[in-house]
């Protein structure tokens, strides 16, 4: 069985009830889940593909912001983790598909920065308008998506493409051109696995290893 990496905050000790749909996702792809914990030791040794889960917010020095006060406390070791498991990732060309935080953390790898707060941003169900690889996986136009988030992304990263966006202007898809599966979303489409189309985006992902 192909193994997939989960990268996760300490889930032994809170939240342990939002880690389950990242691994029913991975599971309902045939993966096997490996979790990359926060402060403890990772190898993508072994691992086909990678899953940056959401989450906390990313540390704004990173993006070379000040921390606005809406800001939540940073997790420097989870941050340190994830850019790390992505790069090399990205270094040994493996499938990678961002997450919410997982969306937006790729996005500052690749230089890009994030509005702090977005007051006033309407959450849940929601369509979002898809093009490039999105599109291809959901079918041109708009998906009907969920969320839940204060933060989003502002400056899309160096060498990313913007391929979704809710009617508000707020970024919800980009993706690296070129890779085989370098994706990330602003939903959560493992809390959507009873919706046909957002499945399709779980088979985009395991197909592309």
């Amino acid at each position: 069985m192909k193994r997939a990496a989960l990268t996760v905050w300490d889930y032994r000790v809170k939240h342990s009830d939002k880690l389950e749909p990242y691994l029913e996702a991975l599971r309902y792809c045939g993966l096997e889940p490996v979790l990359f914990i926060a402060g403890e030791p990772w190898s993508l040794d072994g691992i086909d593909a990678v899953m940056l889960a959401g989450g906390s917010d990313i540390e704004p020095s990173l993006y070379g912001e000040p921390r606005d006060p809406l800001t939540q406390a940073p997790d420097h070791a989870r941050d340190e983790m994830e850019l790390g498991v992505l790069r090399g990732a990205l270094a040994n060309k493996l499938p990678v598909l961002g997450i919410c935080r997982g969306m937006q953390l790729m996005n500052v790898a690749f230089g890009g920065t994030m509005h702090q707060d977005i007051a006033g941003h309407k959450e849940g169900l929601h369509p979002v308008e898809v093009t490039s690889r999105l599109a291809a996986i959901f079918g041109a136009g708009t998906v009907l998506t969920n969320s839940r988030h204060h933060q989003a992304v502002k400056r899309v990263g160096d060498g990313l493409l913007l391929s979704g966006r809710a009617a508000d202007g707020t970024v919800e898809g980009i993706e690296l051109p070129g890779e085989s599966f370098v994706v990330g979303v602003q939903w959560h489409p493992e809390d959507m696995l009873d919706d046909a189309v957002q499945l399709r985006l779980f088979d985009a992902f395991v197909e592309s290893i």
